[in-house]
């Protein structure tokens, strides 16, 4: 196809691609059934994770519902996987929770923004593949550490603990929470406890109802019978209060989301955010992460979709609906998005077809948040917290973890062990850019082993050279990692020598280092009177080597197509030097 009728889309990603592949399929009534069934399933199970996901981040609940409504409708329009369920994300709450410490609601929001525009830039860029780059054990490493995080946060809500004031650092967090043990609450512990039980067991039944809607129901339920025997336990409407115009009152507000510039919610003071340079640039750091973890997650989760449907997604698409629900939320008072695995896998198995079940989901979320909002007030802290063990468990894919450890090479396993650490410890932006630097480093190293040169004591092709010709073969890439230690053999060269030959068949790509070394390899045989012939180079190479200043001089220096030919031209070289 010429470049005058390419469509459009072939050029530019096209948004809403998921949506518009499945309409070309042929939508009907009996679909649209499938999507609706899927939609409600999955709605009901979001509800309850968009608010445990929004409390563990450090803000309202209600921000999480926001987020799933707008994010998730958004996102399903406009991007490019038929199945993924975009909303809040357990991954986030490791990067988000140091925002809304330091910087309040507000930040966060405008962080989201900025993330935003910087996944739609990525998928304009068709940077979509890119995932394929980042390492599995970078990936496991730095998810295990999130789901540790997220377990160490919900505890001070599980235990009952009073006082405990959680920060951005892992340690301090620590030390806190074990100074706080002295306060701790049967009763919370119990509520958890029921809670935590309901969610193992209630899988194992294999009926249609969601765990999580049942475990909480349990837990509110016992929350409901100490109330009875005069002990209350803290609750949703108990920690959370809200005000919209003239209406005050705790829990979730009983409203649809409503438009509001992001600047407006509070900083970490609690007065309105004040947006200037500092602020950007503090921002813009955790707006990369949020950026980079975002594309990370939904273009996974696309990927495991498509194996289960035998789907292909576009990832590029993906990318701009990633980024045009994260641009559009935080004026709704949502969070940040991103596609999620466990709400997308059940949406597959709930039977869904195309984008349409991830607007239903919406849709309930957001009937929920209107008729339901008093009742979802009564769930008990201690049984949020427990379901964020259950999803930070899950997380944590701890069997991938042994299992890696245990069969992985030495230096993969310690770049998973380093990316966790440095989760736990630090944050997941310093483990994923220390992980990747880590494994591009052994890759480096393991590419530079399989480039070696090696002297050939007589000619593959039953040529004849002369006696002062040396033939040397060398084998692998040429870049800044192999090229100085493959050329090192040629600067020690036997008496009686005046003409090396460089078999470079198998040479495959050749960077600038390796340019210059070879260069300088030139430069330093010309002035031993040693001539270099250059064979079997591809003529894209010949042409870096000619655009360097390498070029062809007579009796110096010759790039050859094949060995034949340097044997004559070495006789030539010869003959004329005698």
């Amino acid at each position: 196809m010429s470049r005058a009728h390419r469509p459009s889309g072939y050029v530019f990603p096209m948004p809403g691609s998921a949506l518009l592949s499945a309409w070309r399929e042929g939508y009907t009534l009996a679909k649209l059934k499938r999507d609706v069934m899927a939609g409600l399933t999955i709605g009901v199970v979001a509800v309850p994770l968009s608010m445990a996901l929004a409390i563990a981040t450090g803000v309202p609940p209600q921000h999480g519902l926001y987020t799933a409504i707008v994010a998730g409708a958004v996102i399903a329009l406009t991007g490019g996987s038929r199945f993924n369920i975009s909303g809040p994300t357990a991954a986030f709450v490791v990067i988000l929770f140091p925002i809304v410490a330091n910087h309040g609601l507000g930040g966060l929001l405008i962080a989201t923004l900025m993330a935003g525009f910087i996944l739609v830039l990525l998928g304009l860029s068709r940077l979509g593949s890119l995932i394929q780059y980042v390492p599995y054990p970078v990936i496991l490493g730095f998810t295990a550490g999130i789901g540790v995080v997220i377990a160490l946060l919900q505890l001070p809500d599980f235990l009952g603990l009073a006082g405990v004031a959680l920060g951005d650092s892992t340690l301090r967090n620590v030390l806190a929470i074990g100074r706080a043990l002295p306060s701790l609450s049967l009763s919370e512990i119990s509520v958890g406890l029921v809670t935590l039980a309901t969610l193992l067991v209630w899988p194992r039944l294999n009926t249609p109802v969601p765990a999580p809607l049942v475990g909480l129901a349990a837990g509110t339920l016992a929350a409901a019978l100490l109330l009875m025997g005069g002990v209350e336990v803290d609750t949703i409407a108990s920690r959370f209060s809200w005000a919209f115009e003239d209406e005050t009152g705790s829990g979730i507000p009983p409203f649809a989301p409503s438009f509001i510039a992001p600047w407006h919610f509070p900083g970490a003071d609690g007065s309105p955010l004040r947006i200037n340079f500092a602020l950007i640039q503090a921002l813009l750091g955790p707006a990369l992460a949020i950026a980079l973890l975002a594309a990370i997650e939904s273009l996974l989760c696309a990927v495991i979709a498509d194996g289960l449907t035998r789907t292909r997604h576009d990832p590029n698409a993906e990318l701009i609906g990633q980024g045009l629900g994260n641009l559009v939320v935080p004026f709704f008072g949502g969070i940040t998005a991103t596609a999620a695995l466990a709400r997308t896998a059940t949406n597959i198995k709930s039977g869904a077809f195309s984008p349409l079940a991830a607007i239903v989901h919406s849709l309930v979320i957001l009937m929920a948040v209107i008729a339901l909002a008093n009742v979802l007030g009564h769930v008990p802290m201690a049984a949020l917290a427990a379901l964020l063990f259950i999803i930070a468990w899950n997380m944590s894919e701890a069997h991938h973890f042994v299992h890696t450890l245990k069969s992985a090479p030495a230096s993969d396993v310690w770049v998973l062990v380093i990316c966790f650490a440095l989760t736990i410890i630090f944050d997941m932006v310093i483990a994923v850019a220390v992980g990747i630097g880590l494994a591009a480093a052994l890759f480096i190293r393991r590419m530079a082993q399989l480039t070696y040169t090696q002297r050939l004591a007589a000619p593959p092709m039953g040529e004849h050279f002369p006696s002062e010709v040396a033939l040397y073969k060398i084998s692998g890439p040429l870049f800044f990692g192999a090229a100085e230690k493959a050329i090192a053999t040629l600067r020690v060269i036997d008496h009686g020598v005046r003409i090396i030959v460089l078999d470079m068949r198998d040479v495959p790509s050749l960077d600038t280092t390796a340019m210059v070394a070879l260069d300088t390899l030139r430069r330093e045989l010309g002035e031993q009177g040693v001539g270099v012939m250059f064979v079997g180079l591809p003529p894209r190479m010949a042409l870096k080597l000619k655009r360097a200043g390498i070029k062809r001089e007579a009796g110096k220096l010759a790039v050859v197509s094949n060995l034949s030919h340097a044997e004559r031209m070495s006789r030539r070289w010869l003959g004329s030097a005698g």
